[in-house]
């Protein structure tokens, strides 16, 4: 059994950064990668809206400063996945890959969460050459040209009103007959020209070649298809936070989200801290879990002191 003052879960621009702020103040943090080193950026190319990078930067290198950044200063930084937590008192205790016990004075949380995709083989072999779950992050990689968004909820709407300021034509792939979203938000959606909303079709296979998206096929509820010519492909039908761990131990929303208090980091139960996309269920961005990293991690410090 070890002993650790502060232990991280999770690898993003959240995890990282706490890591990178508790190792400064000498609290020798620990944390665990988890399943997906580098959390959904090591999923994309470009990243051109981190600030300090100014002709942009991959998304892995990123991650990779952000890990040798943490190293620098301290940080023990190791691979595995937390397979069982035990928050019932204080030190928490925790289990590492079905067999390894950790007894940890406090806790920071920063799995993230995990973007829904249909789950087409043709999806997967064009993630990060067209297909996208983000349209703030790379949308701008798709100026005057034609895509899609996958949904019909408020987000789907919000995506595609934000990609017709920039794209020359937006699809948006609705399988229901009407969206679900706000009334405001559809009239939008109906008030922008380039927007086309096709209505009661699923997407049968993203099409594309050696460079990417070049298109979709889209299969109607009657049975029918139709082929739409674009570059990128945008999925809007949510995200699941990755909480499973703490579903019974914190406080979660609705949707599954970590509740913390206020603007802090602070979850239901003293000693443990969240940050990053497993609270965030609006933002969603890099350099927002990299601030939420560090807010966890300065609350953390002031609660050890305590």
């Amino acid at each position: 059994m070890e002993e650790v003052k502060v232990l991280i879960i999770g690898s993003g621009p959240a995890g990282y950064t706490a890591a990178i702020y508790t190792s400064r103040a000498n609290l020798q943090p620990v944390l665990y990668e988890g399943i997906e080193p580098g959390g959904q950026l090591t999923t994309t190319t470009d990243v051109e809206n981190f600030p300090g990078y100014p002709d942009g930067i991959d998304g892995n290198m990123l991650m990779a400063d952000l890990r040798r950044q943490a190293e620098r200063f301290g940080a023990d930084i190791r691979t595995g996945v937390v397979s069982n937590v035990d928050l019932s008192s204080r030190p928490f205790h925790v289990i590492v890959d079905g067999e390894k016990e950790i007894v940890a004075e406090s806790l920071i949380i920063a799995t993230g969460a995990t973007a829904k995709y249909l789950g087409l083989p043709s999806e997967t072999k064009f993630r990060g050459q067209g297909v996208s779950a983000c349209a703030t992050c790379d949308g701008f990689f798709y100026r005057k040209k034609d895509v899609a968004v996958v949904g019909g909820g408020d987000t789907a709407c919000e995506e595609a009103t934000y990609l017709a300021s920039l794209c020359r034509k937006v699809y948006m792939i609705v399988r229901k007959p009407a969206l679900r979203a706000s009334k405001a938000m559809q009239q939008r959606v109906f008030a922008t020209p380039n927007i086309e909303v096709i209505f009661e079709h699923n997407t049968a296979e993203v099409l594309g070649d050696e460079s990417g998206v070049t298109g979709a096929l889209l299969r109607g509820n009657d049975g029918s298809e139709r082929r739409i010519e674009i570059s990128g492909f945008f999925l809007a039908i949510g995200h699941h936070p990755n909480t499973e761990l703490f579903a019974d131990q914190l406080e979660l929303d609705a949707e599954g989200y970590i509740r913390v208090e206020g603007a802090s980091s602070k979850t239901s139960v003293e000693g443990v801290f969240a940050a990053g996309d497993v609270k965030d269920p609006h933002y969603r961005q890099a350099i927002t879990a990299a601030g939420s990293g560090c807010v966890a991690a300065l609350d953390c410090e002031r609660f050890l002191l305590r």
